[in-house]
């Protein structure tokens, strides 16, 4: 991977994320980009980074062959189209864009350059989700009959708490959902295999008004801040979400997304019940995946790569007992997509998700919001 190197817009929480991730694989990481040269500083030269004093610059450095964008939502579009047409591979955190229309685009023009594509559903690559989806695919679990569960997260309970997300023009008219709803849905469907075809969904805003800071801060910092730098904000973007799902094989599922569930910091869980075995999974537990059974004993199995199935050993570094966590679930994502920017080419059937996935959440996402608004069934129209 020695001619292999990338350079991350967008210097917030999870951009950090990204390079910390990308340099534990030895990939370098040749600068950074961000909403202004002066925010971007104190971020690149706590990691030793370059600072681009554009995106544009940037996309035409040439040793920049691996571009990752971890901007607020609606430049997602516009960066990576232009990401694309710069000839650079591309990792686009989600949502992949604003509407299905333009996801639809983005992933015709990545396909037709040829270019590496991904979209950043990281919790699909915790080993035990691996090994559950190892499992499902086995016929360990027999049809899948019901999938349930939630993300719950207290980041914005407060009217206090604030973030860019809670703007539709920045983050879009879906919040929680798009935010975290999205990567249940991605995951519980990498892992059964089921394909949504219908959604009612039910929508609550607990909190009306809100105080915007008048400065900006970044994600997860929004307690910091004091009332006496604030202005009220009328919200217009979910605080919750609850999700009846029916699936094309005639699977019944259902999910409850939350940023406002007190104690709950980044909670996803999940509970697929087959016609022989059940599944279940929580990611402030992520090193235990329970296993359900009627006839013997059911069991938690901790994570082992001894203990794995083949296809989900790959995705853990670390011996039984020696944790490993949400920063592993990224570096483990890069492996896979690095190793098809190593080879040129998307592979033939891609381990790791792309603007195909991307753009499948954004019909979910479309059909949730239409569901919530008509108060009825909608069908997913692909």
């Amino acid at each position: 991977m020695t001619a292999i190197a990338a350079a991350v817009v967008g210097t917030g929480f999870i951009g950090v994320v990204h390079v910390e991730a990308l340099r534990r694989l030895g990939i370098p990481v040749i600068g950074v980009v961000g909403s202004s040269v002066e925010r971007a500083r104190a971020k690149a030269d706590a990691m030793g980074l370059h600072v681009y004093a554009s995106f544009e610059e940037m996309l035409a450095d040439p040793r920049v062959t691996v571009v990752h964008i971890t901007t607020p939502n609606y430049l997602h579009f516009p960066q990576v189209k232009a990401a694309i047409a710069a000839g650079k591979h591309v990792v686009c955190e989600k949502p992949l864009a604003m509407t299905s229309t333009e996801s639809a685009e983005l992933l015709r023009l990545a396909t037709e350059a040829g270019i590496v594509h991904a979209v950043n559903f990281n919790i699909r690559f915790y080993p035990l989700c691996q090994h559950a989806r190892a499992l499902v695919q086995a016929g360990e679990t027999g049809a899948t009959r019901i999938i349930q569960g939630s993300y719950l997260q207290d980041w914005l309970m407060r009217p206090t708490d604030w973030n860019w997300r809670l703007e539709p023009e920045l983050g879009g008219e879906l919040r929680a959902v798009a935010d975290i709803g999205s990567h249940w849905l991605d995951l519980t469907t990498f892992i059964t295999g089921e394909q949504v075809s219908a959604v009612m969904a039910d929508l609550a805003t607990f909190i009306p008004v809100r105080r915007k800071p008048t400065r900006p801060i970044d994600t997860f910092t929004g307690k910091e801040v004091t009332a006496a730098e604030t202005i009220d904000q009328p919200i217009h973007t979910e605080d919750y979400a609850s999700i009846l799902l029916r699936f094309a094989s005639g699977a019944r599922g259902v999910l409850t997304v939350s940023q406002v569930s007190p104690g709950r910091k980044n909670r996803l869980s999940f509970e697929i019940d087959g016609e022989r075995s059940s599944l279940a999974w929580d990611s402030e537990r992520p090193e235990e995946l329970w296993l359900g059974r009627r006839e013997t004993a059911s069991g938690l199995l901790l994570r082992d790569p001894a203990l794995l199935m083949p296809a989900a050993r790959g995705t853990t570094d670390y011996p039984g007992g020696h944790a490993e966590g949400f920063p592993d679930t990224f570096k483990q994502l890069y492996k896979a997509v690095y190793r098809a920017v190593a080879a040129g080419a998307p592979p033939a059937a891609p381990d790791y998700p792309t603007f195909a996935d991307g753009h499948e959440e954004l019909l979910l996402g479309e059909a949730i919001l239409r569901s919530a608004r008509e108060e009825r069934w909608v069908t997913i129209d692909r």
